[in-house]
């Protein structure tokens, strides 16, 4: 069911980390961020290529999901209920949600994101911070992922002015079920149909990528992927 919403552009949200239910959101304005739209500001270059943070993908979703939930000053509730954690942590281990990590030189994670993949689009739930540009990191590594990985579509959901100061714009109801058919196009049940173009893999960044300077083989460092984002910007 939940699949089954994303493919036509609606979202489960909660009134608190308590409620018993869920509501279904169909934004009349959607924030996408066009992946070759990325701002990456040159104070944010230097903190990815000095890999201030260590990040990785898909190693502790559940926390990366239960530290967005968290309550913090200025919001003291949270849409992601025990039912949303429960549904995104099952998803997860079908292959179908993911999160990027952060965590800082003691090893403690201080941010990340996490969302659902679903042919050739992302859909980005929820990130966080608890230390100085680690969402943002956290939101570069992504967009690098998703380029690699074929991606054509970045759905943020919401406008916010973090997410705009990033490159992410707003976009009518019309001209995002638009580009989600484009990226689902040919997909059945998260897997390529026959003769039409695959979905998108979001490992692929981990397998070994080129640039112009070179082929990168392996998981990259935060110095290639502040290159990447430079050299396809």
């Amino acid at each position: 069911m939940v699949l089954g919403a994303y493919a036509v552009g609606v979202f489960p949200m909660a009134d608190d980390r308590d409620a018993p239910d869920v509501y279904w959101v169909e934004p009349k304005r959607r924030a996408v961020l066009p992946l070759d739209g990325f701002r990456c500001a040159r104070s944010l270059r230097k903190t990815i290529a000095a890999d201030r943070f260590r990040v990785t993908a898909d190693t502790a979703f559940g926390e990366v999901v239960r530290l967005c939930a968290q309550s913090v000053a200025g919001r003291p509730e949270t849409w992601i209920n025990r039912g949303i954690e429960r549904v995104f942590a099952e998803l997860h281990a079908m292959g179908f949600a993911h999160s990027i990590e952060c965590r800082d030189r003691d090893g403690r994670l201080v941010g990340g994101l996490y969302g659902l993949a679903l042919g050739r689009a992302f859909f980005g739930e929820s990130m966080v911070s608890r230390a100085t540009d680690a969402s943002k990191v956290a939101l570069a590594w992504l967009v690098a992922r998703l380029r690699i990985g074929g991606y054509t579509l970045l759905d943020c959901q919401f406008q916010t002015a973090h997410l705009a100061s990033l490159g992410a714009i707003e976009i009518d109801r019309k001209t995002y079920v638009a580009l989600l058919g484009e990226a689902l196009s040919g997909v059945v049940g998260g897997a390529s149909a026959a003769g039409c173009l695959p979905a998108g893999d979001f490992g692929a960044l981990d397998l070994g990528w080129r640039l112009p300077t070179g082929t990168v083989s392996g998981p990259p460092s935060g110095k290639d992927i502040a290159q990447l984002l430079v050299h396809t910007s």
